[in-house]
């Protein structure tokens, strides 16, 4: 697979400008998460109360790589989705309490999108995945099926919230907050290829990963899940 990353966008708590990130990199580290909110003032106050941290992550990674451009397809990735709400909505089953049909039709994993579209005014083609270790390239292969049928560019957003406590020792693949957007098109700056083959397990995320190479601090990047070896590189810097 071939694209152009066109640009980029990053959070989580205390990191938000390039140079955050770029430090981050240098000396990556997990984050103390105070349960910090990104900055979503472009919209309007009844919206924002209705968005969860995880909505308000990709909304702010998002929404400026979406200005001032036509309507674009949209690929949102996350593979725990809205697990706090969840978890409210099972808690007050569990005690017989009448549940809120809002927070349930928000706890859904396509609630994010339908939220995008509606904002947005966007009824452009989205799709909302949930994957495993390798997620993100799942994602960028959903993203070039767009742009090969035709899309001028593609929004690829990957979000994950910080689990409950109750998840401690079950949810290990999510150090802290964090929310990455890329916005695609067709090119050859990025080549992302697929081969058989083991190796160890990343230490980070592989979208966090992935900010090395769009902070230009190394050329190319190797990320293993299970049997599947994918491998980023940049032919055309």
């Amino acid at each position: 697979m071939q694209f152009d990353i066109d640009q980029w966008r990053a959070w989580a708590p205390g990191l938000d400008s390039a140079e955050d990130w770029r430090a981050w990199c240098a000396a990556p580290r997990r984050l103390i998460d105070a349960q910090q909110q990104p900055d979503v003032g472009f919209l309007p106050a009844l919206q924002r109360r209705r968005l969860s941290r995880l909505a308000r992550m990709m909304f702010h990674v998002a929404w400026p790589l979406a200005a001032d451009h036509p309507p674009l397809p949209l690929v949102f990735l996350s593979r725990h989705g809205e697990t706090p709400r969840t978890l409210a909505i099972l808690t007050d089953l569990a005690r017989d309490e009448p549940l809120s049909p809002t927070q349930f039709s928000l706890s859904v994993h396509n609630a994010i999108i339908g939220l995008w579209s509606i904002l947005r005014q966007d009824t452009s083609e989205m799709t909302a995945l949930a994957a495993e270790g390798d997620g993100l390239e799942q994602a960028v292969l959903d993203a070039c099926g767009l742009l090969a049928d035709g899309a001028p560019a593609v929004l690829l957003v990957v979000a994950e919230e910080a689990p409950p406590a109750l998840f401690d020792g079950h949810i290990d693949d999510v150090p802290f907050p964090y929310a990455v957007a890329l916005r695609l098109s067709a090119g050859q700056g990025w080549s992302l290829a697929l081969e058989n083959g083991d190796g160890p397990r990343a230490d980070w995320p592989h979208s966090l990963n992935l900010l090395r190479c769009l902070l230009g601090l190394q050329p190319s990047l190797r990320h293993h899940w299970k049997r599947r070896q994918w491998t980023w590189s940049r032919p055309h810097p």
